[in-house]
């Protein structure tokens, strides 16, 4: 038998809410602070370096707002993928569409295509995003893999 989330199970089975952020006891919950702490420093199999600052939006604007920043930055990711993936950079690029500005995300892709043009190379194409993605990543101390 598989053990289910119990975020899910405590906020949408038992409490009838979309999530944690909308529960009355989140500023008191025991698991909930813990989770929020332990993503502070480690990821498991997904980045959760954005998650209190994700919180903190989905509080402020709703999740429809929410829901519109990740589907344009699902958009980027699929075309870092489409355009730049030599195989071995998936989570690197989705981390990166996680962790990134939208405008930096864009800025990264539209110089990427300049640097690429004409190369057809994917190994070499995706050299050039990550050096531009390595770059952002280290001016505004962002880590792009997954910390374990």
């Amino acid at each position: 038998m598989a053990v289910g989330c119990p975020f899910i199970t405590c906020a949408v089975k038992k409490k009838g809410i979309e999530f944690c952020w909308n529960c009355e006891e989140s500023n008191n919950c025991e698991k909930w602070k813990k989770h929020i702490e332990t993503g502070k420093k480690y990821d498991s199999f997904k980045c959760y370096q954005t998650l209190e600052e994700d919180i903190s939006f989905i509080n402020k604007n709703g999740i429809n707002e929410f829901e519109k920043i990740q589907k344009q930055r699902e958009h980027l990711l699929k075309e870092m993928l489409e355009s730049f993936n030599e195989g071995r950079s998936k989570s690197y690029y989705c981390i990166a569409a996680t962790v990134l500005e939208l405008e930096e995300l864009k800025e990264a892709l539209t110089q990427s295509k300049k640097e690429s043009d004409g190369i057809d190379d994917i190994k070499e194409k995706s050299k050039i995003l990550h050096s531009i993605l390595d770059k952002i990543s280290l001016k505004k101390k962002y880590y792009l893999k997954l910390r374990k």
